[in-house]
This record gives structure tokens, sequence and C-alpha cells, in this order.
């Protein structure tokens, strides 16, 4: 990657930070899902309304690193509007391309929380540690 790709990376992962999308809780939600990064003390929670089986309302709160919360955010972008079926297809090099930096190991878990939230919340943690297995 090249240097000034890599800072508009960044530029976007802390637009994202300082202003998140979709931040705060939906009461009451159809799926409601938090979990943690024990290792850096990240913490997110995602609530999702759905309708018509697709995503209807989402939204993240919770707290930690830039690369937690911005991740958070760029989550909520990516799956806002699709289908259940649509997000259950979306794995964590899709989630990894769209913040497009390279990450250290502990990094990667900073960064796949939500990922890991989200599909624990609408398909069951057995199913996303399976398939995010790295976390």
């Amino acid at each position: 990657m090249t240097f000034g790709t890599d800072s508009i990376y960044r530029e976007i992962i802390l637009d994202h930070y300082q202003n998140p999308r979709n931040r705060g809780t939906l009461e009451p939600s159809d799926y409601s899902y938090e979990d943690s990064n024990p290792l850096c003390g990240d913490e997110v929670r995602i609530d999702v309304r759905v309708k018509d089986d697709a995503i209807d309302e989402i939204a993240f709160s919770g707290q930690g690193c830039a690369i937690s919360q911005a991740s958070a955010s760029i989550l909520m972008e990516l799956v806002d509007g699709k289908s259940l079926d649509e997000v259950k297809k979306i794995d964590k090099d899709e989630l990894l391309d769209e913040i497009g930096i390279d990450l250290s190991p502990a990094r990667l878990k900073c960064a796949l929380l939500s990922l890991k939230v989200l599909k624990a919340g609408l398909y069951g943690i057995e199913h996303a540690n399976a398939e995010l297995d790295e976390i």
C-alpha cells in the first residue's frame, strides 16, 4: 500500500472515530449483543431492528480504541439496509478491506470485535466464533 492511500484510510478511521455513524442504542431491538476484548478493554454493543428479513435500523455503543470504535462505525454503514443473508456473507476480509490499513494481530482483534458482536447477535456466538476464529 502506498503512503498516500494509507494516509487516506487513516483519515477515514479518524473521521469514523470522531464522528461515528449509527452510534446509540435501539430500545426495543430485535437483536442485541455485546462483547469486549479483555486484552485492551474495547467494548461494543450492537442493536438491530429487522423488517422484511433485512436490517431496518442498526446502532452500536461502547468504548475503546480508535480502531475498534471506527470499525464498528464502518460496519454500521456496510450492513445498514442489507438482507440478513447478505450480512451473513460478510466476512472479516471484507471489513478489513473497508478499514484499509495493515493491522497488527492485536489490532485485528480490535477491528473485528464489532463483526463478532453483530454475527453473535444475529446467528449465535458459536457461528461468530467459528467464522472469526482468530478473535
